[in-house]
């Protein structure tokens, strides 16, 4: 029996249902990778040339419903520096570096409420009575300064938020729950100059409070359809987590008391090869993921890999499973977003701010320790392509501890481009640097080759990087408060932690790497999951919030009972319709990434 894709399903709906209005018809994903699969679908559903309907993401259709512009986490961290700096008595003012280690905090938890439409000012000022009341007990001759500002800074809250909230909106732009907040607020309007449009929501989940009201909205206007992908094994049972959201939308939205519940399927009771795997270490992982891929393409060497999926439960397995992966692979298509703290280039960067910043600190003299030249010279994206192998020799057969910079020019009098960038003084501020940086960046990224697969991958690496302090010169050049190297680089340092790479690739072709969120909404025959360990795969209770966890379970805020079950829905669906499912997990229980079996493996040896 062969299971027909979801995006398949829904194809077959759109060709059938509205062929005559395609043009008037939106269909909303949860994520934009779905968008080329479910083209393709459509493609295969018909015979004749037809207008595609639009098909955008959720984010981009709140987007266009609140009619504000998405900053990303870097841009938004500079903007409410600038509100409170205008809002903080020039006494209490930090840094920029300490400002950032709580505002990122804070504005995932001013995007919280405003995603579920909570009161913000209830919300924080209620933080500030929690606060108070531990407090209680001090007597007013005890409270030290440090202790008031503590208190103050809570009292602060709503003020920062309303202040960030009113400079946002007027410059039409806004982190995700502001957009979301206002999309709300613009319902009514958004709905009357759309009477014309069908919009189709295929293939979510877990929905947020406002997304909530934006589809019930259009539902009850009949502007809308929705369709749900879940399967009633999951459905059925009021304790399994991969149905829990939906359980809640199906008895509790009004447009199920007189609509039918489309679709509740029956694929995940078919029979399945699963396999368990344990092995030691993240390595390990690699290796077996590669070795199964290898399996596959052995046993039919004809067949393509397009239905195969590898889903990194750990972003941190991408480079090693590369490296893991048979020669004979082919196409491969890579989607997923990679922590900006792990990228290769970065930890170039990092390396050569250490060496510039050791050596400005030596007394007016610039002078470079040995070991932070070689750690530069010998870092894989400068070895290759600045010719200074000869230099290297030279620096450890002469055991030269400190090196100026005058010594190290005339020691490589054939220097290249790339190597006069690298040893170029940082001596002008900030901008300088920068622009010193992006200029290393950009001639690497030139001296790669196109056809090597490697190499484009490396390439992805330094372009995000690039990209990020290209963006650290724009809003320099418009907020001046880098004022010394320090302070860049700390800057620099706070700012690639909230720095993604993105991998975009040729979805349609080849073996599929991904994260677990980007593989939303499709559906695999085979599929290879790492990690499979807790902590990792589910991600576990990570407490990034000012908010305590009774308060969230209070006000309706999602805790990580929530978290847990979106990772759980996303499990069950990888393995919904997938034929043959290979799980791995880290056997090691002790060291970084260590950790005992995932419970997701606990609970399927129950199941079936």
């Amino acid at each position: 029996m062969i299971n027909t894709s979801f995006l398949e399903k829904i194809a077959a709906v759109v060709i059938q249902n509205y062929s005559d209005k395609l043009s008037e018809t939106t269909i909303v994903l949860p994520n934009k990778r779905a968008k080329v699969f479910l083209i393709e679908a459509l493609k295969k559903e018909t015979s004749k040339t037809i207008l595609s309907p639009e098909i955008i993401s959720i984010e981009d259709f709140v987007q266009d419903v609140a009619s504000i512009r998405s900053v990303d986490s870097i841009e938004l961290l500079f903007e409410f520096y600038e509100v409170y700096l205008s809002v903080t008595d020039k006494q209490n003012q930090q840094s920029f570096e300490l400002f950032a280690n709580w505002a990122k905090t804070l504005l995932q938890d001013f995007n919280e409420i405003d995603r579920y439409l909570l009161d913000p000012y209830h919300v924080l000022s209620y933080l500030k009575d929690i606060e108070d009341i531990k407090k209680w007990g001090i007597e007013v001759e005890n409270k030290t300064k440090l202790l008031e500002n503590y208190i103050d800074f809570w009292k602060l809250l709503p003020m920062y938020y309303d202040s960030l909230y009113n400079h946002l909106l007027n410059k039409s732009i806004g982190y995700q729950g502001l957009i979301y907040r206002e999309a709300v607020n613009n319902l009514n309007h958004f709905s009357n100059t759309i009477s014309n449009r069908n919009f189709i929501f295929a293939g979510f989940n877990a929905l947020n409070a406002a997304e909530e009201k934006i589809v019930q909205h259009l539902l009850a206007l009949d502007q809308a359809k929705i369709y749900w992908d879940v399967d009633q094994t999951f459905l059925n049972d009021p304790y399994h987590d991969a149905g829990l959201f939906v359980r809640r939308f199906k008895e509790s939205w009004k447009h199920y008391k007189s609509h039918p519940f489309e679709w509740i399927v029956d694929d995940f009771s078919q029979t399945k090869n699963i396999e368990v795997i344990g092995t030691p270490k993240t390595i390990g992982q690699a290796k077996i993921a590669g070795s199964i891929i290898e399996d596959l393409i052995n046993k039919n060497p004809s067949a393509s890999l397009d239905k195969v999926a590898v889903v990194l439960g750990e972003e941190n397995l991408l480079i090693p499973v590369l490296y893991s992966l048979p020669s004979s692979v082919g196409a491969l298509n890579i989607t997923m977003g990679y922590s900006g703290k792990n990228n290769p280039s970065q930890i170039l960067v990092a390396k050569f701010f250490k060496m510039h910043t050791n050596a400005l600190s030596r007394a007016g003299n610039y002078v470079f320790y040995y070991k932070d030249v070689l750690d530069v010279l010998t870092h894989p994206l400068v070895e290759p392509y600045a010719n200074v192998n000869h230099l290297v020799r030279i620096i450890k057969e002469n055991n030269y501890t400190f090196i100026t910079l005058n010594k190290i020019l005339d020691l490589n009098p054939n220097a290249s481009k790339l190597f006069s960038l690298l040893f170029q003084k940082w001596e002008n501020g900030s901008v300088a640097v920068l622009e010193n940086i992006s200029a290393v960046l950009l001639l690497i990224k030139q001296s790669f080759s196109n056809d090597n697969e490697e190499e484009k991958i490396a390439k992805t690496f330094v372009y995000a990087v690039f990209k990020v302090i290209n963006k650290l010169i724009n809003y320099y050049s418009q907020h001046k408060h880098i004022d010394n190297i320090d302070t860049l680089h700390a800057i620099y340092k706070q700012i690639i932690d909230v720095a993604e790479v993105s991998f975009e690739g040729e979805p349609l072709r080849g073996l599929q790497i991904m994260g677990v969120l980007e593989s939303r909404v499709l559906d695999f025959d085979t599929v290879i999951v790492t990690s499979m360990n807790e902590g990792k795969f589910p991600a576990g209770k990570s407490q990034n919030s000012f908010i305590p966890y009774d308060v969230k379970k209070e006000l309706g805020l999602p805790t990580f009972k929530e978290k847990d079950a979106i990772y759980t829905y996303h499990f069950y669906h990888l393995l919904q319709r997938a034929k043959n499912i290979y799980l791995i997990y880290n056997t090691e229980n002790d060291g970084l990434d260590a950790g005992e079996r995932s419970r997701f493996i606990t609970q399927l040896e129950v199941e079936k």
